[in-house]
């Protein structure tokens, strides 16, 4: 049974919304679906319940079914694998997990596929999240250990991530911090926004930038995100006032390049893996995506 252990740092009106909009940890269908149980400072409570900050919250919920997720041969851009876990270069336009409107075709269902027998019933760990339209370093794990390993990790933000980005314009500095709070975007919830601090809902999201060259009206930026908010990239640039060439959901239509898609691309990723002491760098190539802009300027 899945669960989740955390110190509430927003106050929201229900529970099962600050679930589902603040952790993203399930959809408020989900929530029913998979009999989530909340425990909050120590008594079980109902989901109508409110929440507040420092409030100390575990939860539990059954997880779907693994027949759910179909095994398909799709071929993996791998860049590591052992018997625990799996590291792929993710391709752009993959997405990582079924959900609506994408049941097939996803990382998910090719890692099971790799999976065989040697773990019937299980899902695939799936650690961490890229967006569709993102390529680059993304970890599974094979086995629960592994994956409660690898995640811990990420939630205690002792992992190095490592993005590279084409941006429109230049950052008035050219290394830097970007720190925010980071709420979903009230006139669109399938967006999110910067938010100022204390509006009762923003997650504190840091993101360290530097400019590796400049490309007449763009950038070539390096991103290391600290923390892993939903879109926090995306958001983050958009608010330097260099929004990332090809975001369809936070920039604009480039005129220079109008059908450029997402140039956002997950180049290293440092972890310690299962079993091990010592972390290690899993990289991905620049794609050819970025390579065929660099020509244009070279």
């Amino acid at each position: 049974m899945p669960s989740h252990f955390c110190k509430v740092d927003s106050a929201y009106p229900r529970l099962d919304r600050y679930i589902s909009e603040n952790l993203s940890l399930l959809s408020r269908s989900q929530i029913k679906a998979r009999k989530l149980k909340a425990i909050l400072n120590g008594k079980e409570v109902k989901l109508s319940r409110n929440v507040e900050p420092g409030d100390n919250l575990k939860l539990l919920w059954e997880d779907s079914p693994p027949e759910n997720i179909i095994p398909q041969d799709i071929p993996l851009d791998i860049i590591y694998e052992d018997n625990r876990c799996i590291v792929v270069n993710k391709a752009q336009n993959m997405v990582v997990h079924p959900g609506a409107g994408n049941r097939q075709g996803t990382l998910a269902n090719a890692i099971l596929f790799r999976m065989n027998d040697k773990l019937e019933g299980m899902r695939p760990g799936i650690v961490h999240r890229l967006d569709k339209d993102t390529s680059g370093v993304i970890i599974a794990a094979y086995d629960e250990e592994a994956h409660e390993f690898l995640a811990s990790q990420f939630k205690n933000r002792k992992v190095r991530k490592t993005y590279i980005a084409i941006v429109s314009g230049s950052p008035k500095e050219q290394r830097g911090k970007i720190e925010t709070f980071i709420a979903r975007d009230p006139k669109d919830r399938k967006k999110f926004a910067v938010c100022e601090r204390g509006q009762g809902r923003g997650k504190n999201a840091l993101t360290f930038y530097k400019v590796i060259k400049n490309l007449k009206d763009y950038s070539l930026v390096l991103l290391r995100p600290r923390t892993g908010r939903t879109h926090q990239l995306r958001v983050h640039m958009r608010h330097l006032g260099c929004p990332i060439l090809g975001d369809s959901i936070y920039g604009k239509e480039d005129k220079g390049f109008p059908s450029a898609a997402l140039m956002l691309h997950a180049k290293k990723l440092e972890i310690t893996l299962a079993g091990e002491n010592q972390p290690r760098v899993f990289s991905a190539p620049v794609p050819q995506r970025f390579k065929s802009i660099f020509k244009i300027f070279l």
